[in-house]
């Protein structure tokens, strides 16, 4: 999962890959996604009974476009039905060196039935859009569950919040 992590994510987007395990032992879901007895993705998920946040989706480019992370997204939101979930996305922006990629990437969450929260979120130096199911998200409640993720020093070093609208 480590190789998919660092191949899926750029730098910038890629928390201490140490952190993420510990976490995963003490309660954060971090569920493989398996197709024909291979690892084909993963989702971390951060949640709270309530909120339930998709840190981390990833799907293996050997099985993309095959419907592994259509079938895995909607197995994932009926797992979390009654719970608002949410993820970040990166920023629809015509000058980005990824934008037919971004645009792909946001139709396919669209088309699993997210809907645009009009919400932006900051973590570290990158600000993301947010999609979701069952409405807003607070800053209150983004800080309840990141902070139960984060650890020391990250949390003095990283910015993690809802940007107001």
């Amino acid at each position: 999962m480590k190789a998919l992590f660092l191949s899926a994510f750029p730098p910038e987007e890629r928390p201490p890959f140490f952190i993420m395990r510990w976490r995963a032992k003490q309660g954060v879901d971090w569920w493989k996604i398996l197709a024909g007895g291979r690892l084909a993705g993963f989702f971390y998920v951060l949640r709270d009974g309530r909120l339930a946040y998709i840190f981390h989706f990833a799907i293996h480019q050997d099985f993309r476009g095959r419907g592994v992370g259509t079938s895995a997204l909607k197995a994932l939101l009926e797992r979390c039905a009654g719970e608002r979930l949410f993820l970040a996305i990166e920023q629809i922006d015509p000058a980005a060196e990824n934008y037919a990629e971004r645009v792909k990437r946001k139709r396919f969450y669209l088309r699993c039935g997210l809907q645009e929260l009009h919400q932006r979120v900051q973590e570290g130096e990158v600000i993301y859009d947010l999609l979701g199911v069952g409405g807003p998200v607070t800053d209150a409640e983004y800080q309840r569950l990141i902070q139960k993720w984060m650890v020391w020093p990250l949390t003095r070093t990283v910015t993690m919040r809802i940007l107001e609208p």
